[in-house]
């Protein structure tokens, strides 16, 4: 997971109906993330063939006040998985920005059985005629994250937010544990940011990252969810 601070302004025209930027000490962050799918099902289905892969998605973060309080979640700018059938399923069912290209990644982090472990995590994509990939270093024992840090707030969004339209907003809950982080002892970038997501990313994801995680995974759960009524609706 590797974050940066961006201008909010970059971000507003993308900001859901019925949600708001959620900012952490008034900044706005991005983030770039690689992870693997494991034993994947879609409403309770295994897609044959298609339950182990990996994702990179380029996210950002809002949140919605509900009865209960704020509601914090991220929003996809683009999410990228090598098979074709795992996007068009990802965007029927969630409406989610999903494209398929063809994907690699490098060997996570060996855990040892007394939680240590190292070495480099990556992942990365073919597009526009060459591959596009980012690596973490890490090594020791992973911890949570400090309460009111910025990889707590990196790591403490649980519900995810889809723009449908001007005024409707898809809303479903995200359920895993506290995940165990791993800081960066070092990063590798090397991303086509213009070619990979748009002219108006290049400033934001050329600098250092003001995070750069590693987390352990987990069993984790998407709820399908509901589509948010337009503000002003009964």
């Amino acid at each position: 997971m590797l974050s940066y601070a961006v201008d909010p302004a970059l971000l507003a025209p993308r900001v859901p109906a019925g949600t708001e930027l959620d900012l952490f000490e008034g900044r706005a962050y991005v983030s770039v993330v690689g992870f693997r799918f494991l034993d994947t099902r879609v409403l309770g289905w295994p897609i044959p063939f298609h339950r182990d892969f990996d994702e990179i998605n380029l996210r950002f973060y809002v949140r919605r006040r509900a009865p209960e309080g704020w509601r914090r979640g991220v929003v996809f700018v683009k999410e990228i998985v090598p098979r074709a059938l795992i996007a068009w399923v990802a965007r029927r069912v969630y409406g989610e920005p999903y494209v398929a290209l063809p994907m690699r990644h490098e060997t996570p982090v060996p855990v040892s059985s007394g939680g240590a472990g190292g070495g480099r995590v990556g992942y990365g994509c073919r597009d526009a005629g060459r591959w596009h990939s980012f690596a973490l270093d890490v090594a020791g024992e992973p911890a949570f994250a400090a309460p009111g840090s910025l990889d707590d707030f990196i790591t403490d969004h649980l519900w995810g937010y889809t723009r449908l339209s001007a005024s409707v907003t898809r809303e479903y809950e995200v359920e895993h544990p506290r995940w165990r982080l791993w800081s960066a002892l070092s990063t590798r970038v090397d991303l086509d940011v213009r070619a990979l997501y748009g002219g108006d990313f290049v400033g934001a994801l050329l600098g250092t990252p003001a995070s750069a995680l590693v987390a352990e995974g987990s069993p984790v759960s998407v709820r399908r969810g509901v589509a948010l009524a337009p503000e002003g609706s009964p």
